[in-house]
């Protein structure tokens, strides 16, 4: 069978050449002798590959040297217990921008630690657009503010970062990691699952500013203490080796494709053909203020039940899969990350032209 067109919204397509290469490898990874799954994490090989996967993450992002680069297990909502367990604590408070399900659900895991407040939401227009904050609406005494940078399910993104002054800014930037240029030094963390744009599911990179490592809460469990993986290099535990060997294997590819300037240019240019489409279709309607659409997931509605699991059907029968919406919101949505090549996106609007033709 052919490799189809996957949108899926996570864990998602790979590039091609990478499945490639870790297909030559698997059993035999250099000189090793052995796959990478089989090596240990405390070999000089998988040192070497760890290495070099956060010089090469490094060098993407241009990450100032004063930040590290941690590889964690547990996903992004692992992450929403650790945030506040590790950053919550100076005056034990934080503020939630709620722009979608994950940010909602960060929000709600850290009320349990302390005083945790929504500066604003967009939960008012089932998070179809990017609440507009300034510097007052956040509380002059909170230990950080945090936003989800690109929302799945709902197919949102920042382009212009809240103003917190000197408070740290802490993102979840999962399904738009490295899908363009990033300003770390912005940050206080960037923190991304990998199994969307960057490697296969299990990984979580986080990139962290160091003074703000070291003061985290006594309860905190010693898996979720950056202070500790830090000072392990990610190797307190054994780490998820070859997720972390995958991950790296896109960061070269990223490399020698351009860079993430080039990326950008290639996901606006994919993303550029489908909204186009979608706001001139008299069937399919996109569903995001377009002042704030995201490059990698874009939700579209036709507004008919049927109708939709039809095109869900015939798209499956031509190779475009994992189109069907998010469980909690319904409709299609396409996923059109770093890996989906531009002919996937020609092609599905070719096959949603013809749809509209035969059903309007």
């Amino acid at each position: 069978m052919e490799r189809v067109y996957n949108f899926s919204a996570g864990p998602a397509t790979l590039p091609l050449e990478v499945l490639e290469q870790a297909a030559s490898e698997m059993t035999n990874y250099g000189e090793s002798g052995m796959s990478v799954m089989e090596m240990s994490h405390r070999s000089k090989d998988f040192e070497d590959i760890l290495e070099k996967a956060k010089s090469d993450l490094k060098e993407l992002l241009n990450i100032p040297d004063n930040y590290v680069i941690l590889f964690l297990q547990g996903g992004a909502s692992a992450q929403f217990s650790a945030i506040p367990l590790n950053f919550m604590n100076k005056n034990n408070k934080a503020d939630y921008i709620i722009t979608g399900q994950w940010a909602k659900k960060a929000f709600e895991e850290a009320q349990k630690y302390g005083d945790v407040k929504a500066a604003a939401s967009s939960e008012d227009k089932t998070y179809s657009y990017i609440p507009k904050t300034t510097n007052e609406d956040f509380r002059d005494d909170i230990d950080y503010v945090y936003i989800t940078g690109n929302n799945t399910i709902y197919g949102t993104k920042y382009n212009e970062l809240p103003d917190t002054g000197d408070i740290p800014l802490i993102a979840d930037y999962s399904s738009s990691f490295l899908s363009e240029p990033l300003d770390i030094s912005k940050f206080g963390m960037v923190y991304a699952g990998a199994q969307k744009n960057v490697g296969p599911a299990g990984v979580v990179i986080a990139i962290i500013r160091e003074d703000l490592l070291g003061n985290e809460n006594k309860l905190t469990p010693i898996m979720m203490n950056y202070k500790v993986q830090a000072d392990n290099n990610s190797l307190y535990n054994t780490p998820p080796t070859y997720g972390i060997y995958m991950a790296g294997l896109v960061f070269d590819w990223l490399k020698r494709n351009g860079g993430l300037e080039k990326m950008k240019e290639k996901n606006i240019e994919k993303a550029n053909i489908l909204y186009d489409y979608l706001d001139n279709s008299k069937l399919f309607k996109p569903t995001v203020n377009k002042e704030d659409r995201s490059l990698m997931n874009v939700p579209f509605v036709i507004g008919d039940d049927e109708l939709e699991k039809k095109f869900i059907k015939e798209a499956q029968e031509n190779g475009f899969v994992n189109l069907k919406g998010h469980r909690t919101v319904g409709g299609m949505r396409a996923s059109i990350y770093n890996a989906m090549p531009l002919e996937g996106v020609q092609k599905l609007v070719q096959f949603m032209k013809k749809f509209e033709e035969e059903n309007v």
